[in-house]
């Protein structure tokens, strides 16, 4: 009975995450019950949109109720803007989708980063409050939640974008909205990218989800080798060089030559890029198996030959959608000093957005310099 129980709770120590086998049970038990119910296109979403939120709990336990709120809230913003014809309303509602799935995304993501700045700027004290846990904790008498420390919501940031990207394409006219909320459910939450991406745009996803399951054998066999180099780029690329090699040297820098030192500093991007890489390959390669396309990630980013071609090839999901959705409506295309603020102001959304570390923001753009500078001669 408690191992029952344990499948059907949630558990800190026993995530679903990719490298673990808890998760091809999961989803060799998913696959076999998809393979029953595919041919049927309300079913095939409605299953995959409640498997998915079983993953998600699975993963993030109670911050599934966040997914939630923010499926509901687009799900309703995207109809209403779509039945309007009055521009300013149209205008009022695609702003109050953003600045709510913004306002989640900054207060769970970066709640410190700002409490810190403001105390270091104007000599304060005040300290982070999770006011979520203090509401969930008036609800009963036991004080489940601890309410002095934030804890980040897995795969947020990336729903967080998918959900905006649906309002604003439903906005600029280029997507009619969804009539069934678990269809849309499922765009939200599809769980083999929910956790690490890559960001999938409304315009691109959407149609396929009205589209009956066709898996072809290429199809399968890609989906199948995807799998396997994510496998391999994380788990034994990835996760050797920093068992074997990165956490001796970070946890005692002085014990090693400053020629280890650069070393592991180089290791660790190559590391970055394994996780990160390796985790969207694996969740390519899943949707294949299930008939699904999801837009590359990575394309070789280290084969770059300057800056710009390096920007074109990491995390290109998140590149394209902060140039389309951020960069030109601001006036980004645009010439003259303006341009250069905006450019400026993407470049560091995209580090917050990914990295919280300042190990890793100083080793990215210290990558990113030295593939420029060698690109001169």
């Amino acid at each position: 009975m408690n191992r029952l129980l344990d499948i059907f709770t949630f558990s800190e120590d026993y995530p679903l995450i990719f490298t673990q086998a808890n998760f091809w049970i999961f989803f060799a038990v998913a696959y076999f019950l998809f393979a029953l119910v595919y041919k049927k296109i309300a079913l095939r979403n409605s299953y995959l949109f409640l498997i998915s939120l079983f993953f998600y709990y699975k993963t993030s336990g109670l911050f599934i109720g966040i997914l939630i709120f923010s499926t509901l809230v687009d799900f309703i913003i995207g109809r209403s803007i779509h039945k309007s014809e009055q521009q300013t309303k149209r205008y009022i509602l695609v702003t109050l989708s953003v600045i709510i799935n913004l306002t989640v995304l900054c207060y769970f993501k970066y709640a410190y980063f700002f409490t810190d700045s403001f105390n270091m700027l104007f000599h304060t004290n005040h300290e982070v409050v999770n006011w979520v846990a203090h509401w969930g904790n008036g609800f009963n008498d036991q004080n489940y939640f601890t309410v002095d420390k934030i804890i980040l919501p897995v795969g947020i940031s990336f729903y967080t974008f998918q959900t905006i990207s649906y309002s604003v394409d439903i906005f600029r006219r280029k997507l009619v909205p969804l009539n069934s909320l678990l269809d849309f459910g499922f765009y939200v939450s599809f769980f083999p990218q929910l956790v690490a991406g890559p960001i999938v745009r409304a315009e691109n996803f959407v149609p396929q989800i009205s589209q009956p399951t066709v898996i072809t054998k290429s199809d399968f066999d890609a989906g199948t080798f995807m799998i396997l180099k994510g496998l391999i780029k994380k788990m034994i690329f990835a996760d050797f060089i920093a068992m074997h090699f990165l956490d001796r040297v970070f946890d005692a820098p002085e014990m090693f030559s400053g020629f280890a030192n650069v070393m592991a500093m180089i290791g660790y991007s190559l590391q970055i890029y394994g996780d990160f890489s390796g985790y969207t390959d694996i969740a390519i390669g899943l949707a294949l198996l299930m008939g699904f396309k999801l837009p590359i990630n990575f394309n070789a980013p280290y084969k770059a030959t300057n800056a710009g071609d390096f920007w074109k090839r990491w995390h290109i999901s998140l590149s394209t959608w902060l140039r389309d959705y951020l960069y030109i409506p601001l006036g980004g295309n645009r010439k003259g000093t303006l341009a250069s603020y905006i450019i400026l102001s993407v470049m560091v959304l995209g580090v917050l957005y990914g990295y919280q570390d300042m190990w890793v923001v100083s080793l990215v753009l210290g990558t990113v310099l030295l593939i420029y500078i060698l690109s001169l001669f």
